[in-house]
């Protein structure tokens, strides 16, 4: 059997994908990598051909690709970093947004944390981040390329100083030494994401080993990891980024809150805790007021806080809803003021929304099968109002809420 994250790095003659990335790094490399900086990819053909007149048609191939690549990855890295960064396809899908790995190396930061072990480290985002924090990294990968581009990166960056970059089986690293650890298993494979945490590279029963040796440790979780896999050691914490939800952590050790569920939405900071699973929350009618809470607080349970701290109740004891008689204001939770509630019903809500002249219509959904690019095309909309309709289930009935947001 083989073993878990085990690999034999291979000459960069063997290997085509180095060798490439090894002539981007030269200076003829470097020099067409800056002036594909801004290159429209529509005029990617016309470019490949101005350019091999005067340097080898690997050479531009490759340039191209890291191009394209960088030019994807200023959405997670920003435009400063990603173009004096390297990629790879795998790398860019996987690498941690900038935003959500300063929050994380800020926690171990905070926490008096000086060195960290970074076991399956990536093309190094997580590394950056902890550097930046004045962190120590060992950064550890078992694929030779991916452990170039991770040392590159370090030194684009000027942080190879405090950047070590190794390319070894991570079961076989000594964490000893470290203060922290930081496991961030590989979760797609040949066929795309994988679901099942046990297949995982490596699985997450060694991740959650490895972390509780440590003094303090973080794991990388897909952020739709059942609840019920998570062991009472970990302090467990989902993190959205303007809305959105990027990923889910698992915290162990000193400084940490054992069987604790987190939710932190960025860039504000804001975060919500409970020391433990909730009870379900009531239900009732739909009152004045929608609430709509953030992704990681539905994804960390705790939807349940939200109906406490502003006395409401949901709409549906499967929804993920807020109703209330009063306005609440709260970071996890955008509001709206409900103006109608109607059985679903395609013509009627057109009817509605042609009485009231609405040309713009937002439209929400959860326990809906409707998508809201085909209701929006069948509402065939006119006029200078706009309205938000949610399309869910009060007391398991297919409902249309319509309102505008709070404030």
């Amino acid at each position: 059997m083989d073993r878990v994250n085990a690999s034999t790095p291979a000459a960069p003659s063997d290997d085509p994908a180095r060798a490439a990335f090894a002539a981007l790094r030269t200076p003829e490399g470097e020099q067409l990598l800056a002036a594909l900086r801004d290159h429209d990819p529509a005029d990617e053909l016309a470019t490949a051909t101005r350019l091999r007149r005067t340097h080898p048609a690997e050479l531009v191939s490759a340039a191209l690709g890291q191009a394209r690549l960088r030019q994807r990855a200023v959405a997670k890295f920003g435009a400063e970093d990603a173009h004096r960064m390297y990629f790879t396809p795998n790398g860019v899908e996987q690498a941690t947004r900038t935003s959500v790995a300063a929050h994380r190396a800020a926690r171990f930061a905070g926490l008096g944390v000086r060195s960290v072990a970074d076991l399956c480290c990536g093309i190094g985002g997580d590394a950056i981040a902890l550097a930046r924090a004045g962190i120590a990294v060992l950064a550890v990968d078992r694929d030779p390329l991916t452990a170039e581009v991770a040392r590159a990166n370090a030194e684009a960056l000027g942080l190879a100083g405090l950047i070590e970059v190794r390319c070894a089986d991570v079961t076989e690293i000594d964490t000893a030494p470290y203060d922290a650890v930081f496991v961030d298993p590989a979760r797609r494979g040949g066929r795309g994401r994988i679901f099942d945490p046990e297949a995982y590279s490596p699985p997450l029963s060694w991740a959650t080993a490895a972390a509780l040796k440590a003094p303090r440790a973080a794991l990388k979780i897909a952020p739709g990891i059942p609840h019920e896999t998570i062991g009472p050691e970990a302090e467990a914490e989902w993190i959205s980024d303007g809305g959105d939800v990027k990923e889910a952590v698992l915290w162990y050790g000193e400084g940490f809150a054992p069987g604790a569920f987190r939710a932190t939405l960025l860039p504000s900071g804001a975060t919500l805790t409970a020391p433990a699973p909730l009870p379900a929350p009531p239900v009732g009618p739909v009152g004045r007021y929608l609430y709509e809470p953030d992704g990681a607080v539905i994804r960390a349970h705790l939807v349940a806080d939200i109906v406490e701290r502003c006395g409401g109740r949901l709409v549906d004891e499967t929804i993920a809803y807020v109703t209330g008689d009063e306005p609440y204001s709260s970071p996890y939770v955008a509001g709206y003021e409900i103006t109608d509630r109607l059985p679903f019903n395609m013509k009627k809500l057109k009817a509605l929304l042609r009485e009231r002249e609405v040309g713009v219509l937002t439209v929400k959904k959860r326990g809906s099968a409707v998508e809201p690019e085909e209701l929006r095309r069948r509402m065939k909309l006119a006029g200078p109002n706009a309205v938000t309709v949610f399309l869910t289930r009060v007391a398991g009935a297919p409902t249309m809420l319509i309102g505008h947001p709070l404030g």
